[in-house]
């Protein structure tokens, strides 16, 4: 009986590049809802923290703004975790996710537009680098 020494798989190329972009993608969303929660917290806590403009088409109170982020991050947070098992399930979940955030914050952005321009950045990168990993391919 011989024993064969036990050499890990040489990953190059492609499917680098995917593995890259499914965990540049999973931490971001990491982090995005934790900038979520962070963000409702501040609005739950702290009513005035934000500041309410009138007039506006979503005449919506921050402290339910707050509770939307907050909820909203822990799901975002939750869905970059799944990601890292690198399924396809996860991929669509978290494109979907993504642009919800996406769309969430821009809504947002009367209230704290910097911020929220920043997590919709963070969620168009997402976005790009799952789309462009190839875990949604065969």
């Amino acid at each position: 009986m011989t024993h064969r020494e036990s050499v890990p798989p040489q990953v190059s190329g492609p499917e680098l590049a995917a593995g890259i972009g499914v965990i540049f993608a999973a931490t971001m969303m990491i982090v995005n809802g934790i900038f979520q929660i962070f963000q409702g917290l501040a609005a739950v806590v702290t009513d005035e923290f934000f500041v309410t403009l009138p007039d506006y088409v979503l005449n919506v109170d921050v402290s339910t703004w707050g509770w939307i982020h907050l909820v909203f991050g822990v799901v975002v947070a939750i869905a970059g975790f799944y990601l890292f098992s690198g399924s396809r399930v996860a991929g669509v979940l978290a494109i979907v996710v993504a642009g919800l955030s996406a769309i969430t914050n821009f809504a947002f952005i009367p209230y704290y537009p910097i911020w929220s321009l920043l997590i919709i950045a963070l969620d168009v990168f997402v976005i790009w680098g799952i789309a462009r990993s190839g875990i949604l391919q065969d």
